[in-house]
């Protein structure tokens, strides 16, 4: 494995590449970084080029402006466009991987440029404006965001947690691990504020551009956690899917399935990943 920057628009984003092939590129949910899919990435790294990333603001990925904005989908899909266009060649196709919110961005950079992308699986994107009941979850993000203006971010995490239903695992102890995953539970929890305080509003009222997306819908898996069936971090991801005509693909585990099963998780992920790569060739 190596790690690299990129010069973009107000950021330095910081991304690791592991592997030869075709590009892959790994998006991580909100508040994550390029080192939670560490178990996902060295058996995808024997058949593409897996790259990583750490968005904009987190973790190793530095903002030009102390000043932090909104972290909006658009912005970090330019982020991801613009990496694309630096690691691979005109014409080569690209794959890309995302997980909650990195699923967010995902399907906004195939609706912008599908030209470059072969195939993206976007698992779980939170994008909660789609649901019939949109409104009554707008208001509890809004909850979440005023409790952690009023009582700080262990409250609102809390809230937030319970009101999506989330299956997530507990941090581990990072005293009690290696170097790396320690290292990467430390950031995580440092950049949980930063993601409900800039990320979580944006992210979440997101609206994907279902006319582009039916136009390559081929190139689009949408899918869910087996754990997350009726809880809220699977709705959004089905109705799209419906609206679309397309399957839902169930992976593994919840909405952190891919750490939560990793095997498994991988496993289907390299199967869709190799399909589409044979129907290519």
């Amino acid at each position: 494995m190596r790690s690299a920057t990129l010069k973009v628009p107000g950021a330095t984003l910081f991304y690791e590449i592991r592997g030869s092939g075709p590009l892959l590129l790994m998006l991580p949910g909100s508040g994550g970084d390029a080192a939670i899919f560490d178990q996902l990435a060295e058996p995808l790294a024997e058949h593409f080029t897996v790259v990583a990333i750490d968005p904009r603001g987190y973790s190793h990925s530095t903002l030009d402006d102390p000043e932090r904005g909104d972290l909006t989908a658009e912005v970090m899909s330019d982020d991801a466009h613009r990496l694309l266009e630096h690691l691979t060649p005109a014409g080569e196709d690209a794959y890309v991987f995302g997980g909650s919110g990195g699923a967010v961005v995902a399907l906004d950079l195939l609706a912008k440029h599908p030209e470059r992308l072969r195939l993206v699986v976007a698992h779980e994107p939170p994008i909660f404006g789609i649901l019939p009941d949109a409104a009554a979850h707008h208001a509890f993000i809004e909850e979440v965001c005023r409790l952690l203006r009023t009582e700080g971010h262990a409250a609102a995490g809390a809230r937030f947690a319970a009101g999506v239903g989330v299956t997530m695992k507990g941090f581990p102890n990072p005293d009690e691990l290696p170097p790396r995953p320690a290292g990467l539970i430390r950031r995580l929890v440092a950049n949980g504020p930063i993601m409900m305080a800039h990320e979580l509003r944006p992210i979440t009222s997101y609206l994907p551009d279902e006319a582009a997306l039916a136009t390559v819908s081929d190139r689009l898996v949408l899918g869910a956690g087996e754990l997350t069936r009726g809880r809220l971090p699977h709705r959004p991801a089905a109705a799209l899917a419906e609206n679309l005509g397309l399957p839902l693909t169930i992976f593994p585990g919840g909405h952190s399935g891919f750490t939560d099963e990793p095997e498994a998780f991988t496993q289907l992920l390299l199967d869709l990943l190799l399909g589409a790569r044979s129907a290519t060739s």
